[in-house]
């Protein structure tokens, strides 16, 4: 099973909607369940915002679950990386589970929870747009696994 956490909802009708298109996708495949969790208003203490939104996604983590945090600070991998990377992890893990934080970032807790720090580009986007970002990618790797063509 893949879980996706994401800090916060997606306002935009457009954006869901691509969203859950991947999502189906995804389910020929593998079974994906996206979690979402409230987000905090930023008021003037952002550690204690933080620390509040990490506690919500990591109340929806289980101990054996394989963690994967879109993180600014993580590792990049190409496509196909991802895809072999998701394979293995398969073999060993019935659960893997992708957080995505909030708009100010991930929670020290957060951090400390995951098995791996996945940076998704250099640049900077709305954590709304990580998770069309992160779904379509999940099919993508899908698609090279099993050898089916996929747009480029």
């Amino acid at each position: 099973m893949i879980k996706l956490i994401c800090i916060g909802k997606i306002k935009d009708s457009n954006l869901k909607s691509l969203i859950d298109d991947y999502t189906k996708k995804i389910n020929r495949y593998h079974k994906i369940e996206v979690i979402e969790v409230k987000d905090e208003p930023i008021k003037d203490n952002e550690k204690n915002v933080l620390d509040l939104e990490a506690n919500r996604a990591l109340s929806k983590i289980d101990n054996d679950e394989y963690v994967i945090l879109l993180d600014l600070h993580g590792k990049t991998l190409d496509s196909v990386e991802f895809a072999n990377r998701l394979d293995k992890l398969f073999i060993n893990y019935s659960k893997i589970t992708f957080v995505i934080g909030g708009s100010l970032g991930l929670g020290e807790q957060l951090i400390k929870r995951a098995n791996y720090r996945l940076k998704l580009s250099d640049m900077t986007f709305l954590h709304q747009m990580t998770r069309l970002i992160l779904v379509e990618q999940i099919y993508r790797s899908f698609k090279i696994l099993n050898n089916e063509t996929y747009h480029k």
